[in-house]
């Protein structure tokens, strides 16, 4: 293992995952997302105050950066260990948690870990990007969608390394960190879920 490629990995997942997409977006509307509901960067919190189709666009580009993270760092660092595109993905969801662009602010991290783990392990993503939208629409609590996406991705990748299903162990630290930072990030949301207060998504809304 090349220590240099760690770090590398490391710092080029974490500024991937800071740019702020939601933020991005928000600001072509003149809204300072950061100063409305909850002030997450992320699809939800931009669904809230824009719509549910800039919600979308703005997910879709969270997808897309944790993806990048990963498939970046493979390219530069290769996969032989795999832990630099771990690295590079776990670290875009810290990074778009904690943007360093936004004074360390930022989202939840579901859509990059999602994204990032499609590129880091297909099959993985393939079952549970749908499950995650399918825990959405049936529970509507966007928090716990997010966490089966941090949770879900340590419980699959480790299975699948178990059962030996082509997943390097490495790629454990990806759903361990990613794991960690969603629910570090979404304590308040915990709290208001254990005292039954928490908000559904609605949607439908314009």
């Amino acid at each position: 293992m090349n220590y240099l490629f760690v770090i590398l990995s490391i710092l080029l997942g974490y500024l991937i995952g800071s740019i702020p997409m939601g933020y991005i977006v928000a600001k072509f509307r003149g809204i300072d997302i950061t100063s409305v509901e909850s002030g997450r960067t992320g699809g939800t919190n931009v669904s809230r105050a824009l719509g549910w189709r800039y919600g979308l666009l703005t997910g879709a580009l969270d997808i897309l950066k944790g993806a990048v993270a990963v498939l970046l760092a493979r390219y530069l660092f290769g996969d032989d260990p795999a832990i630099y595109a771990a690295l590079g993905g776990a670290f875009a969801v810290i990074g778009h948690n904690w943007s360093i662009f936004l004074g360390f602010r930022g989202g939840a991290g579901g859509a990059t870990a999602g994204g990032a783990l499609i590129a880091l392990n297909p099959l993985a993503g393939a079952i549970l990007v749908p499950t995650f939208i399918i825990i959405l629409f049936v529970v509507r609590y966007a928090s716990v969608a997010t966490m089966a996406i941090g949770l879900g991705s340590l419980a699959i990748l480790t299975l699948f390394y178990l059962v030996g299903w082509n997943t390097p162990a490495g790629q454990i630290l990806f759903g361990a960190l990613a794991s960690i930072a969603i629910i570090w990030a979404l304590r308040p949301n915990i709290k208001r879920l254990i005292q039954g207060n928490e908000r559904r998504i609605t949607f439908g809304q314009s």
